[in-house]
Parts: structure tokens; sequence; C-alpha cells
């Protein structure tokens, strides 16, 4: 293997990057959309637009037959990957800042390489054990800080915090059970049918929770940008990921993304970017970083 070989980049960081840009912004999108619907009408707008959206692409495409085929596991991992922490974090922005909010959500990695070595078996060595105690011990600094040091809005802020730890368990949670039941699927089969699932399962939520005055035009554009461009595209995204660069490596996307959803929140929000988040997201990222293996030493090639 020569040194050009090397240095070349993997044909998936451009995606990579693309996608935590748009993950970045839809807590932007979350606050904007829930101020006016409410968490669970704004996670179930979200994800019956982002079908609407892929479904003429999957036919297009035609792709249709792999969707039939394994219809079960696909609309199970769109609960499990999208109607529960869609509905989590949209609860949990209107509480905190959405930096603070992105930065939590920086955790999914960790909780994935803990739920892939005790489903998938994978081989968590010392250096990775060393990753996932930092990580954690960044998410216990911002909590032992709320409200005072990470921005937080209302009384509610050590729930929103459960809540956000929540949906990135469950978020990692499908990253495994993806690898697992979903390999071979067609990454757009896969997009369009979670998304499915997760309108089937945030359907009447969604008419029970309906607000009762109609939402202005700032509130269905967010609902718009956050269902076509953050979950339909980057669900597209997320999903090739998985089978390119694996699991670990796809989650790990989630570390990029908060630097665009605090940069997205002080521009459009005027969120406070204060020195504690910006440590505890250090200590998080760098945990994360080690426990996927993104940084340490690498096998010697053959």
């Amino acid at each position: 293997m020569t040194a050009s070989t090397c240095a070349r980049p993997a044909p998936w960081v451009g995606e990579f990057v693309l996608l935590a840009a748009l993950w970045g912004a839809s807590f932007l999108f979350m606050r904007l959309g829930a101020s006016e619907f409410g968490p669970l009408p704004m996670a179930g707008l979200r994800v019956t637009l982002a079908t609407l959206f892929l479904w003429p692409i999957l036919l297009q495409r035609g792709e249709w037959p792999a969707l039939r085929r394994h219809w079960r596991p696909v609309l199970l991992a769109g609960v499990i990957n999208s109607a529960i922490p869609f509905a989590l974090f949209a609860w949990a922005v209107m509480h905190i800042a959405t930096g603070l909010t992105s930065i939590l959500n920086a955790t999914v990695p960790l909780f994935g390489a803990l739920v892939a070595w005790v489903w998938l078996g994978d081989r968590i060595n010392r250096l990775r054990w060393l990753g996932l105690a930092l990580g954690f011990v960044g998410v216990a600094l911002l909590a032992w800080r709320a409200p005072a040091g990470t921005g937080f809005r209302t009384s509610h802020a050590g729930w929103a915090i459960a809540a956000c730890l929540l949906a990135s368990t469950c978020y990692a949670v499908a990253a495994s059970y993806a690898r697992r039941y979903l390999t071979g699927i067609p990454p757009l089969a896969t997009a369009t049918g979670s998304q499915l699932g997760a309108a089937l399962g945030l359907a009447l939520p969604t008419l029970l929770y309906w607000p009762a005055q109609m939402p202005g035009p700032r509130a269905w554009a967010a609902v718009g940008a956050i269902a076509v461009l953050c979950t339909g595209i980057a669900y597209i995204l997320y999903f090739r990921l998985i089978a390119r660069a694996g699991p670990s490596r796809a989650l790990a996307v989630t570390f990029l993304a908060p630097v665009f959803a605090v940069f997205y929140g002080a521009v459009f929000l005027g969120e406070a970017v204060t020195p504690w988040m910006l440590g505890c997201g250090a200590v998080i990222v760098c945990g994360t970083m080690l426990s996927t293996g993104l940084v340490g030493p690498r096998p010697r090639a053959g």
C-alpha cells in the first residue's frame, strides 16, 4: 500500500459532511415547527411528509419490490429510528437550547458501541472503553451544570436531557438493528419504508394533539424543510453510509452535527453558547472518536 493510497479520502466523506450539516439544521427546524405545532404533531408531520417525498422516488427507481419483501423489519426500524426519537427531540428543544440538544445527540455513537457490543458481539478494546467512559463523563458534567451552564430555557431541563439521551439510545439500537436485519436492502427502500413505519406509528398521536389554532407559514416552512432535507434526503444518505462505511462510522456523523447546530442556533435563534457547553461538548466528541475507533492506533497493513 502506497502513501498516496493511504492519504486518499474515503469516497463517503462528502456525504458524511453533508449529512452532518442537514442533521445539524434539524434542531433549528424542530424548534421553529414545534413551537406552533407541538412536539407530537411536529414529529408526525415530519415523517409523513418525508414519506410522501420519498415514495415517488422509490417507485421511479423500481425499488418497491425490495420494500415489499422486507416491509416488516423496515417498518419496525422506522418506529425505533424515527418515530420515538423525533418526538423526544421535538419536545426537548422546547425546553433547552438547540445547541445543547445537538451535543447530547452526539452521544449516539457511545450508546451505539455499547449496543453493538452487547447485541452483535463487537469487540471493545481498552482505548474504546476509555472513550466510552470519557463520553459519559461529558454528559454527566452537562447534566450537573443544567440549567446555569448549558443554555437551558425552562424548569424541565433535567427531563429534556433525559429525553435526548433516550432518543440517542433509540438511534443506537436502530443502527445495530439495521446491521442485523436490513443488510442488503437498498438504502432508498429502507429510508422510505422506515419513514412510512414512523408515520403509521405517530398517526394517532398527531391527530390527538393537533393544535387548535392553525400554525403560521414559518412553522409550515420549517416542517417542510425538516421533512424533505433533514429526513427524506438525510435518511437516504444515512442508510447509504451504513452500507458503505459501517454503522459505527455512520453514527459518528452525530459528533460533527453539533458544530452546525450550535452555529445555526446562535445565528438564527440568538442562543447563547456557554463555555461549559463547549467544554463538555469537546469531552463528548473526544470520547466518541475514541469509542468508535476514529482515532487511536490502526492495525498495520499486511
